[in-house]
């Protein structure tokens, strides 16, 4: 498709912060193939240029009021989407001031700005570490959220905000709390690059295809079915296609609501790195490490709110699917560095 075009008549504009990002850049493709008009808006410091190939590029941060206003009078969107966050738990303990600065603080000033600017409409990018360490399986939009770390308290603020901004103020939201976001387009269009990498199924096919990067597996003594934590890996591209039922879906409706997003299937990490073993074609096993603090056995949603209201059915989440796509994008990009516009 070529940058900046959709394939249907447009059915409006979303600003999409942290656009340049792994969920939020194939958000963007999503909503431009759905007939949205897209605009990312990233400071780029932890996004990357070139997975901006959907509409035009405003190089600007959310805790920047002044850039935000021009973006928002230039563009006049009809949607937000909100993905600009940092998202790294073992930072956020290390640096609680990084997180709540510009997760919460951040997100408070893109809600001030779109109130002056009379935006009412809004996706948030949430997470299922707003649950904390669930008290029952699988966690339903109404299991008590009780966060563990700062980065679960930063987001958990924002859907706070959320709530009261819909009932004060009249700005219509929709949270949707992801579990393990996984996989990369299908079309090998964009995909996963984080510095440092932290999520299992890339850290795996790092494991498998490079000698000198092994694979820990952090836990193998929970009550699971092989003694590895449990959790439910859903496809980005999934992911993106809720985000467009979800931003449709609030366009007519008021309030604040919260959807989860998974697959209600959970799947090991030692059946992650035997999917990826087999997959890439090599037998380098695991290596074998203790549990991290403070990691639950099992984190499986129950996404039947998402289904039934929003239509939403993944269709990419089975895990050789979700395992093929990252391996195809990391053998094509493994010896490439994405190109990082300066922020």
């Amino acid at each position: 498709m070529t940058p900046g075009k959709s394939d249907s008549k447009s059915r409006g504009t979303i600003l999409v912060t942290g656009g340049a990002g792994y969920v939020g850049s194939h958000c963007c493709k999503a909503f431009a193939q759905a007939g949205w008009q897209v605009v990312t808006y990233d400071n780029l410091s932890r996004g990357h240029a070139d997975a901006v190939r959907w509409g035009p590029l405003v190089v600007g941060d959310i805790l920047d009021a002044d850039a935000l206003d021009a973006a928002f009078a230039q563009y006049k969107p009809d949607l937000v989407g909100h993905f600009a966050a940092f998202a790294y738990v073992e930072e956020s303990v290390r640096k609680p001031e990084l997180y709540y600065h510009n997760n919460s603080i951040g997100s408070f000033t893109l809600l001030d700005r779109m109130r002056a600017a009379g935006i009412d409409k809004l996706i948030f990018s949430s997470t299922c570490a707003s649950y904390g360490v669930p008290t029952r399986v699988p966690i339903d939009e109404a299991h008590p959220q009780s966060p563990i770390n700062p980065y679960g308290w930063s987001k958990f603020m924002v859907e706070r905000m959320l709530s009261d901004y819909a009932s004060a103020h009249g700005l219509d939201s929709v949270a949707l709390r992801y579990f393990n976001a996984a996989g990369c387009d299908p079309d090998g269009e964009i995909g996963e690059c984080h510095d440092p990498e932290t999520h299992a199924i890339p850290l795996a096919i790092e494991g498998a295809l490079a000698a000198d990067r092994p694979f820990t597996v952090f836990g193998t003594d929970f009550d699971t079915r092989d003694g590895s934590a449990v959790r439910d890996y859903i496809h980005v591209s999934d992911l993106a296609a809720a985000h467009v039922l979800a931003g449709e879906w609030i366009m007519d409706r008021k309030g604040f609501h919260p959807f989860n997003l998974g697959t209600g299937n959970g799947t090991t990490v030692l059946e992650i790195a035997e999917a990826v073993a087999r997959i890439c074609g090599v037998d380098r096993p695991a290596q074998l490490g203790p549990r991290r603090a403070g990691d639950p056995p099992v984190l499986i949603a129950d996404a039947a709110k998402a289904r039934e209201e929003l239509g939403w059915i993944p269709r990419h989440s089975d895990i050789d699917t979700i395992v093929r796509t990252a391996v195809a994008w990391y053998r094509k990009f493994a010896d490439r560095t994405l190109e990082k516009a300066p922020a």
